[in-house]
């Protein structure tokens, strides 16, 4: 296979990895809107839009300024197209997180807004990381190099870790295990959005030691700090865990 693998229109070409993330923002917000349908929604929907707001806001700020951080040798070449090209997907969940935190606080909603988000974000991170596979070493999310026989060569002659792939193996068993969590526990509000993300930030902190990141002196990465901040926040779920669940269904 070639990468990047575009699909050819006339005498262009439509990038596979456009039409990927395109379909998980699509595909993504039906699910949410037919699972939302399925159940009783405790909160309304002017605060539903307004929480969608500061989710947006927030992990669009989060996601280009950690995308920025990511390579701190680079701040220097600082301007507002660098800015909008450096994106990462573990800012744009923790800024998401922190913007519909302090939108739930000004407008007095207590409920989780987040677990009814959770399968929906799963679905379209699967589309999503499938179209960074098919863009190769433009997308800048691959792995370093390795000689294991499922490495794959991205274009310059060298095998590396399919870290994107890893990932959509990730989300397809989560997705998975919380379904099969949920037929036999009644989770308390807020636990599905909860576990679903400290267990991606424990599994990015774990990928990056593989992918070619900027590292400071002390071995870690400016994704994997984020990701031991993200994880400090909610350490209560590792303190007493036993508190996400209500009871035998």
């Amino acid at each position: 296979m070639h990468y990047p693998t575009n699909i050819p229109l006339g005498e262009s070409a439509v990038p596979i990895h456009f039409i990927c993330e395109t379909l998980a923002y699509f595909l993504g917000y039906r699910y949410y809107i037919y699972l939302r349908s399925k159940q009783v929604d405790q909160i309304s929907d002017e605060h539903r839009i307004l929480i969608f707001i500061g989710a947006a806001l927030g992990g669009f700020l989060g996601s280009h300024i950690l995308g920025v951080l990511e390579n701190p040798q680079y701040l220097k070449n600082m301007n507002i197209l660098y800015f909008m090209r450096n994106t990462t997907i573990v800012g744009g969940l923790l800024g998401g997180l922190i913007g519909v935190e302090l939108i739930k606080k000004k407008i007095g909603v207590s409920v989780s807004s987040g677990d009814m988000m959770v399968y929906p974000i799963i679905l379209a991170m699967i589309l999503g990381r499938l179209g960074c596979h098919f863009a190769g070493l433009d997308d800048g999310t691959y792995g370093i190099p390795s000689s294991l026989p499922w490495t794959i060569d991205f274009g310059d002659g060298l095998t590396r870790h399919p870290t994107n792939l890893y990932e959509i193996i990730f989300w397809i068993l989560l997705w998975v295990s919380l379904y099969n969590l949920e037929k036999q526990y009644l989770l308390e509000n807020g636990a599905r959005f909860k576990m679903m993300l400290t267990a991606y930030l424990f599994f990015r902190f774990c990928i990056e030691f593989i992918k070619p990141d900027y590292v400071f002196s002390f071995g870690l990465s400016v994704i994997q700090l984020a990701c031991i901040a993200g994880l400090l926040y909610y350490y209560r779920l590792f303190v007493n865990p036993s508190k996400l669940l209500k009871s035998y269904a």
